[in-house]
């Protein structure tokens, strides 16, 4: 099922994918409130897709944790880079982004004035539905509620100047989501595909993963008590490249749908 985030005009609400009643395509059936919370029982209306705005699918409750050098390929590549490089780690490398830094489909990714060198991360992104602490990577993928496309964006020379990450992968608009949520994946070989402006900069599989999904929410959750809403990015593949004001770039994961967003 993909669930959407979207504004009429008249509020912000949830709603499903349908087929369109009289053909031409797919509406979104209104939900009563948000299906995390509420399941999914229906208000009767429905809307074209014309008619709406696609919202980010979710604003993090708490958190957005990510995993860090989780493709061999972009360990590879980053290896020679000061604060970023070396081997792949042998556990989920964590670290986090604030909820304001989310934005949605067809917002603006803002370049910070203090940093010259903003680039794209492409990823899968999972949407926590339930309390999850301590959880068995046996049991992890109960407490994922859906998967979503995300763009971990990055300042890479205040990420090197700095010897950490937070500030290079916090700044507002440097967590895209969306377009949807899709609650029904195979994880086992989605493929992960970014594009800046029509050109194919990053491109793999999600069974090139270092660790699992499974492995990356339990790990998370050993650490941080994962709230329903919240939000993990399982990492990039190769080919993180620059963003320039005027380009469109697009995540897209299969199964998901395309995220896109322009830069200013």
């Amino acid at each position: 099922m993909r669930v959407a985030r979207f504004r009429t005009d008249d509020a912000i609400t949830f709603g499903i994918f349908d087929e369109a009643e009289h053909g031409g395509g797919e509406e979104l059936v209104e939900l009563v409130a948000d299906p995390m919370v509420a399941g999914y029982e229906t208000t009767g209306r429905r809307f074209r897709l014309d008619e709406v705005k696609l919202l980010a699918p979710v604003i993090p409750r708490s958190k957005i944790v990510c995993v860090g050098k989780n493709y061999q390929d972009h360990v590879d590549e980053m290896a020679g880079v000061t604060g970023i490089g070396g081997s792949a780690p042998e556990e989920p490398l964590l670290f986090l982004k604030p909820n304001t830094s989310v934005i949605g489909p067809d917002n603006a990714i803002v370049r910070p004035a203090i940093s010259d060198r903003v680039e794209h991360e492409g990823e899968l992104a999972v949407v926590i539905g339930a309390i999850a602490k301590d959880v068995p990577e046996s049991e992890a993928l109960k407490y994922a509620y859906g998967f979503t496309c995300a763009n971990d964006v990055t300042a890479r020379d205040l990420q090197i100047s700095d010897g950490q990450w937070a500030r290079a992968k916090g700044f507002d608009t440097f967590c895209p989501l969306g377009p949807v949520i899709e609650t029904d994946l195979d994880l086992a070989d989605l493929r992960v595909e970014t594009r800046v402006n029509g050109e194919v900069r990053q491109s793999a599989s999600t069974k090139d993963l270092i660790h699992s999904i499974p492995k990356i929410i339990a790990h998370a959750s050993q650490a941080f008590t994962l709230l329903p809403g919240d939000v993990i990015l399982t990492g990039t593949p190769a080919g993180v490249g620059r963003l320039e004001p005027g380009d469109t770039v697009e995540v897209e994961v299969q199964g998901i749908g395309v995220l896109r967003n322009t830069v200013s």
